[in-house]
């Protein structure tokens, strides 16, 4: 399968379940391989994930629902904690500081590609997943919940919390994209 070919199949996908079609195993060797061959500037490595599976999926949603107070409907969080999992992708700071103090003419650059690393990896991940066979959306309940998610996963500090990515078996399709005009989005000049 070519990159548009599983570009055009990644959507996301709010309907999840619990049951994947290939192992947890699997899935973790997927995410870790896309963590590797993403690139980054200056080989930075800033992005790092953790995976939440199991017992920790459920108490990580649950968590993320207290932490809004019921602000955010029961529905919507349960749909999220009904995956197998969640993808949690952080910007290690540390290492952005790192690197800013080391290259000062590029200070101002690091935090933006640390970004553009992380968002990289993201579309990886999810468009590996969905090769498989497996849907996934992603969230941001950041940074309400980022003391919360600390915590539960005992991630340093210098961790700061990008984006959440809940993933599953699909129980239903997403209806198709609406067309785009790609004129107004795309100049081509020669």
């Amino acid at each position: 399968m070519g990159i548009l070919s599983s570009l055009g199949k990644r959507r996301s996908v709010y309907q999840i379940n619990k049951n994947l079609p290939v192992s947890e195993d699997e899935v973790i060797k997927i995410i870790k391989e896309a963590v590797v061959l993403v690139p980054d500037a200056f080989n930075m490595q800033s992005a790092k994930v953790v995976v939440a599976l199991g017992d920790k999926q459920d108490q990580l949603w649950d968590g993320i629902y207290d932490a809004f107070g019921g602000k955010v409907k029961r529905e919507k969080i349960d749909g999220f904690k009904a995956g197998a999992g969640t993808v949690l992708y952080f910007v290690d700071e540390d290492v952005v500081k790192g690197l800013q103090e080391r290259f000062a003419s590029y200070a101002d650059n690091f935090p933006i590609w640390a970004q553009q690393a992380n968002g990289m990896l993201q579309i990886s991940v999810w468009t590996a997943l969905r090769e498989v066979g497996v849907g996934a959306n992603i969230q941001h309940y950041n940074p309400v919940i980022d003391e919360m998610v600390k915590k539960m996963f005992d991630v340093p500090d210098s961790y700061r919390l990008v984006a959440e990515m809940p993933f599953g078996g699909i129980s239903a399709e997403p209806d198709p994209k609406p067309e785009q005009d790609l004129e107004a989005r795309t100049k081509v000049f020669r």
